[in-house]
């Protein structure tokens, strides 16, 4: 006598309708896309986060290394004004700053160099840079190298750049800021340096004290005299 198939077992032999199969694959992609989401957004957070801080560390290196140039400034002529016969220990212009200090072994031989930061365009509408030439000075002349060291890049990419100088007004207290320093024969007491990136963000404005001015500033009137 043939056994009959209890009807539960019927239907479990039946096996996943095609609806069933249909709502599976459709929440497998779901699921897929809501991970593949999640995956593109951290991605996209880590790589904003990555960007940011690469851009704070390279306002930092820039930032801290004119810092430091700047305030090494020494009242060392490299030159003379053929108009006044005055030394010239600084020369300031809205695009170009130059000046004497003591290199460090690691960038040179050491020694007192011309520090000239020049603020240049990069050609093409590509923004602006600033570049610095060094070149060694001796009794108060500019000594020229054998092999001459092209400009080294110190910052690129730059919509803005611009450099601006500042002493004592006459009542003794601290004068408007200058687009171009009048008297290079003195150094001034501070230097402000302005970056703006390409896409507008400006950076935190740089204003360095030049620490052997306060004992130079006079020097320049007894030349005058």
């Amino acid at each position: 006598m043939r056994r009959s198939v209890a009807p539960r077992a019927r239907a479990q032999a039946r096996g996943f309708t095609l609806i069933e199969v249909l709502l599976a694959t459709v929440l497998l992609a779901a699921g897929l896309a809501l991970a593949f989401a999640t995956l593109v957004a951290s991605t996209r957070t880590a790589g904003r986060g990555e960007a940011i801080a690469a851009h704070s560390e390279r306002m930092r290196a820039v930032e801290g290394f004119l810092r430091k140039r700047l305030a090494a400034t020494r009242p060392v002529p490299f030159g003379t004004d053929e108009s006044s016969a005055l030394p010239q220990r600084f020369i300031g212009e809205p695009d170009r700053v130059r000046f004497v200090a003591d290199l460090p072994d690691y960038l040179g031989r050491g020694g007192p160099y011309l520090h000239d930061f020049t603020i240049e365009d990069e050609g093409a509408g590509d923004g602006q840079r600033i570049t610095l030439a060094l070149t060694m000075v001796q009794a108060g002349a500019l000594v020229e190298e054998r092999e001459a060291r092209a400009p080294e890049v110190l910052v690129d990419g730059l919509r803005e750049a611009r450099f601006r100088y500042r002493t004592h007004a006459e009542d003794g207290g601290l004068g408007d800021w200058q687009d171009r320093w009048e008297t290079p024969e003195q150094l001034p007491l501070l230097v402000e340096v302005t970056l703006t990136d390409a896409d507008g963000r400006a950076w935190p404005p740089l204003v360095v004290g030049l620490r052997l001015a306060s004992t130079h500033v006079g020097v320049g009137v007894g030349e005058r005299q």
